[in-house]
């Protein structure tokens, strides 16, 4: 989806990428930088460049658990004095020297391991530039990390409304760089396997132009969301679910959040609906209601479909005859628009081989009606 327009000229480093694809580099570039480590040579840490609240900070939390990774996390915000990276003296035998013992959050024990360092360009910058030898060498003058561990950080963008400290070129050029933004699908597919609010999940694939990046963000939607999950008829809560948005997000969300209730939006069609419907005639006819308005609601459409792939993506049991049966006559049904029609059978594709679909897609009368134009 095109990225939408900034109310500043922010100052990104790196390709603009989706999280899947910031994880991709991530995994490369651990795997080049534990090929050099055993030659002897200069690993380099990563950098992820992006808004606030739009999960650098838990892609990299993920990746470390992903790979069994250990996981240390520093704020170098939170660092007043060069003390808190270098560590403190402590006298060494009867008096005749000192010697530096390295902070707490220092990693002792072999890696794999990553350290974080999170919104470093908050620091105050001879922060940073105590910082620059522990890129450039993965040491300081007291202290190394151990071996096999990486080193990422996570920064806001230069320039705008962010206060943040500019990092010139001898820091910049101790690290790559990559930009992440906010996908709203993958938000989704995250936001699913999460348990977040189904009601939220179907507001933001049906407005995501809401994501702002402002006070509306992916962390402060789902810090939403988590608050009305167990408000069970949000239309008999307005003012409650009024208050809560607006401690969270933006007016404007907040309005469109409320639109969307009294238009019983929340209640579009699950993925559960589709595939245990047993007249699938009837849901037929009530995917036909929300879509077939006056202005035909392909934007309904693309996020119950966008719901119905995410859960299919996260499921491991094989589908039944019934559940194929009513995938089948989803991807038949004329409301579909030949190119969404086109769409949902290629993510068909790309799911999971243990699911069965490869049956359904085999099938003569699908092949026919998808080849049609």
């Amino acid at each position: 989806m095109p990225m939408e327009k900034e109310a500043f000229d922010y100052i990104y480093y790196g390709t603009t990428c989706t999280s899947d694809e910031v994880k991709g580099v991530l995994e490369h570039v651990f795997s080049v930088n534990e090929r050099l480590e055993a030659k002897g040579r200069r690993k380099t840490p990563v950098c992820i460049w992006g808004r606030h609240g739009i999960g650098k900070t838990e892609l990299v939390e993920a990746t470390a658990k992903e790979r069994g990774c250990q996981f240390v996390s520093i704020a170098p915000a939170q660092f007043e004095e060069m003390g808190d990276i270098l560590g403190m003296p402590v006298v060494v035998g009867q008096g005749e020297a000192t010697k530096m013992a390295p902070p707490e959050w220092v990693p002792r024990t072999k890696g794999p391991g990553i350290l974080l360092i999170d919104d470093v360009n908050r620091a105050d910058d001879r922060i940073l530039r105590g910082l620059m030898q522990l890129l450039q060498n993965f040491e300081l003058t007291s202290w190394k990390l151990p071996p096999r561990w990486q080193i990422v950080l996570t920064a806001n963008p230069d320039g705008g409304d962010y206060s943040v400290t500019p990092m010139d070129d001898a820091m910049l050029t101790r690290m790559m760089h990559v930009t992440m933004r906010f996908d709203v699908k993958r938000w989704a597919a995250w936001a699913e396997k999460k348990n977040i609010d189904s009601r939220g999940i179907s507001f933001v694939l049906t407005y995501p132009e809401i994501v702002t990046g402002s006070r509306t963000t992916p962390r402060s939607l789902v810090q939403f969301f988590e608050s009305i999950s167990d408000i069970s008829d949000l239309k008999k809560n307005m003012d409650l679910v009024a208050i809560l948005g607006e401690s969270c997000l933006d007016k404007t969300t907040v309005s469109a959040f409320l639109s969307f209730i009294n238009q019983n939006l929340e209640d579009l069609i699950s993925p559960e609906e589709i595939l245990n419907a047993t007249q699938f005639e009837v849901l037929s006819q009530k995917l036909g209601r929300l879509v077939d308005q006056s202005v035909k609601r392909i934007d309904i459409l693309s996020t119950i479909l966008t719901r119905l792939v995410n859960q299919l993506v996260a499921r491991s049991e094989v589908l039944t005859k019934e559940e194929l049966a009513n995938l089948s006559y989803l991807l038949a049904s004329p409301i579909l628009p030949q190119d969404i029609r086109l769409a949902l059978a290629q993510d068909f594709v790309g799911l999971p081989k243990n699911l069965g679909l490869q049956k359904l897609l085999r099938d003569p009368k699908i092949a026919s009606l998808l080849l049609s134009s």
